[in-house]
């Protein structure tokens, strides 16, 4: 029954916040352009269907991810699991004593942003209107490798409890300089590409992580470090993906100056 009533509240939740944008794109539709809406029980059919999946959706976000990621953040800062892993009596907080913890956080945030619905449209997009240049796989494993080092390097501050703001300014220091030297046909998809990580599926479980992070290991702050993993998830991959064109446009340019030595010897 607590079930049932829980479902019920965050589906009118939703209704509340979906009724809104429905009105305006029906508003426009039809007091605006004045054309009537193309196959309306199809529409009908798909407005239900969103609504079904986003209550489902934040349901087992409730149920099920948030309280995993606080458990695995809780279980892998442990002090028992730290004095395990660390071979000795862990007397204060060491970065290196964490080791297990950055490498939960990255895998972590490589899957879920490999999993991103949001991430895969772009790239398709991507795919289409580039001809194939840019490869949906290639596009999606270069964000993820961004999220998954930035959410490392996101756990690393907390542990270390460093100032966020370093991060921050010197990460998009890193990418105007990036910016300057970049394809200019990849720098949009770049920016486009660090704001679609922070979508229903990544920043969940990287927000959990990072609250329980900051609740279990000694002397940190829920409100001041638990929160800011989530703009390194937005940061990194726009590197990644700058990256990922430099070294496909170096890959290329050495292909060419391959190919011409070849026709001049031959």
């Amino acid at each position: 029954m607590d079930g049932l009533i829980s479902f019920a509240y965050t589906l009118l939740t939703m209704l509340r916040d979906v009724l809104p944008i429905a009105g305006i794109l029906f508003g426009f539709q039809i007091l605006v352009l004045r054309r009537p809406i193309k196959n309306p029980g199809r529409v009908g059919l798909g407005m239900v269907f969103v609504l079904l999946g986003l209550t489902l959706f934040l349901e087992g976000l409730e149920m099920a991810l948030f309280p995993l990621g606080r458990l695995m953040a809780e279980q892998l800062t442990a002090p028992e699991f730290i004095y395990d892993s660390a071979g000795g009596v862990m007397t204060a907080v060491h970065w290196l004593d964490y080791l297990w913890v950055y490498a939960f956080a990255a895998a972590i945030g490589f899957a879920t942003t490999v999993a991103e619905p949001a991430l895969l449209a772009v790239a398709i997009k991507a795919n289409q209107v580039s001809g194939g240049t840019i490869t949906v796989r290639g596009l999606r494993y270069a964000v993820a490798l961004g999220v998954a080092v930035g959410v490392a390097l996101g756990v690393f501050r907390i542990v270390t409890g460093t100032p966020l703001h370093w991060f921050i300014i010197s990460g998009y220091v890193v990418v105007i300089i990036q910016t300057a030297f970049a394809p200019k046909l990849i720098i949009p998809l770049a920016y486009d590409s660090g704001g679609v990580t922070t979508s229903t599926v990544t920043v969940p479980l990287v927000a959990a992580l990072g609250l329980g992070l900051a609740e279990t290991i000694p002397g940190r702050s829920p409100i001041l470090d638990g929160f800011g993993l989530i703009a390194f998830a937005s940061l990194f991959p726009i590197m990644a993906v700058m990256t990922y064109a430099q070294l496909g446009e170096w890959k290329s340019r050495r292909e060419r100056r391959r190919n011409r030595e070849y026709s001049n010897v031959e």
